[in-house]
């Protein structure tokens, strides 16, 4: 644990000691847990501390030049340099880096691009999509018409000719591409083309493959998109945030005002600078080895899960994550069980549906696995087998206390030699 950290637990001790046990104990299971959730990262203590800092004492309604309360100066500052950096890193020509989530984001992009009741076009959430793609409760699926294209059922993989072929039947306003459980490469070129057929805004949603895109290692959704929404955590390796990006000057207007004051209020100004640093660390040449790294450990991983029984949807992975189907090497093992067994041995994932999955969402056939924070870690390729041999154990002893307790002790080993940054 790095001084600064130390020194808050100290701070919090004295202060408030419920809350730095809580913070104490959370820092000791990250330290000694391996985090294969593929929406998770961790973060450098640079960006960590930033988002702890004064810049959280401040409202700062408006945008730089344009504020609503006194006092912004340094405010309008940091929010300039969070938005040359991110379209610098994008290679875009505008950015919004207000948004608090990518939920948050895509409410924005909606709202510049539509109006309720429009037709949108997009992947569900059972085959990878995300719920604020057109989810029924979500605003998305509230307040628009939702159309849907699945996955191939042979391939599992997009199907662009029938993509096609449904947005020329529905000729949706809005079609969106990027998704959750998605472990393929996206055709952004291919994407837009059916889009400028039926004339429809083409919004890319990369959340999850952003990291991948700055740095070049999954091809980038510009110039194709209308409008690119994403999370600035996962991948990007930044504070829990959104972000918008544009090429055309005219959304970015609209999308700059159905975030203030169309969806927010005062920005989160100390996660804005955080998002700053973590856009200058995402513009280093060592940020483009990790990404190769990440995709590297994916492929790797994904490789040894399958000598051991596993089947991937897709049949593997060209990003930082992958779709295990669990019922190859068990017909009786499901997503749940095997989240919970693997948390009891300190190895930390999320039960996921498969393509058709004939389970239920609360208790699925498969596991998404994703590389970002094992590769923040320093583990490589030669450790992924080891990872894959740790996860087998567990599902395969159907989490035996004996062999989760020893893997357990093998993970806090496997831990020590790959210490957190923070």
């Amino acid at each position: 644990m790095d001084a600064l950290s130390q020194g808050l637990l100290e701070l919090l001790e004295s202060h408030d000691p419920a809350v730095a046990a809580i913070l104490s104990d959370e820092a000791d299971r990250q330290r000694t847990t391996l985090e294969l959730i593929a929406s998770e990262n961790h973060v450098s203590p640079q960006v960590m501390h930033a988002m702890g800092s004064w810049m959280t004492n401040k409202y700062a309604e408006g945008y730089p030049g344009a504020r609503y309360y006194g006092g912004c100066e340094h405010y309008d500052l940091v929010e300039n340099l969070a938005c040359d950096r991110a379209k610098e890193l994008f290679g875009c020509n505008f950015a919004n880096v207000q948004p608090h989530s990518g939920a948050n984001a895509n409410i924005a992009a909606f709202m510049a691009l539509l109006a309720p009741g429009d037709k949108v076009l997009s992947l569900p959430i059972k085959s990878g999509g995300h719920l604020s793609h057109g989810l029924k409760p979500n605003f998305s699926g509230t307040f628009f018409e939702i159309h849907e294209y699945d996955l191939d059922p042979d391939t599992e993989q997009l199907d662009y000719d029938v993509i096609a072929k449904i947005a020329e039947e529905v000729q949706p306003k809005l079609i969106i591409c990027g998704y959750s459980a998605y472990p393929r490469i996206i055709d952004f070129e291919r994407f837009r083309s059916i889009a400028d057929s039926v004339g429809a805004f083409l919004m890319a949603d990369i959340a999850h493959i952003a990291g991948l895109v700055a740095a070049g290692v999954h091809p980038s959704p510009f110039p194709h998109a209308h409008v690119v929404t994403t999370t600035t955590h996962k991948t990007l390796r930044g504070p829990r945030g959104g972000l918008v990006l544009s090429d055309d000057e005219e959304i970015a207007k609209k999308v700059d005002r159905k975030v203030f004051p169309g969806s927010q209020g005062g920005p989160l100004m100390h996660m804005v600078a955080a998002k700053a640093i973590a856009f200058q660390e995402a513009l280093q040449p060592s940020f483009r080895n990790y990404s190769r790294a990440v995709v590297d450990n994916a492929a790797a991983l994904a490789e040894s899960l399958v000598s051991h029984g596993y089947r991937l949807c897709s049949g593997g992975t060209e990003n930082h994550l992958m779709l295990v189907d669990l019922r190859t090497r068990d017909s009786e093992l499901t997503g749940a069980d095997a989240e919970q067994w693997l948390e009891s041995a300190g190895i930390i994932t999320n039960k996921n549906g498969i393509p058709n999955d004939p389970r239920s969402p609360r208790v699925t056939s498969g596991l998404r696995l994703g590389t970002p924070a094992l590769t923040t870690r320093g583990l490589g390729v030669g450790e992924m087998k080891e990872v894959a041999a740790l996860l087998d154990r567990v599902m395969g002893s159907h989490g035996d206390a004996a062999t989760c307790e020893a893997v357990r002790k093998d993970v806090r080993s496997l831990c020590d030699r790959f210490p957190l940054p923070h």
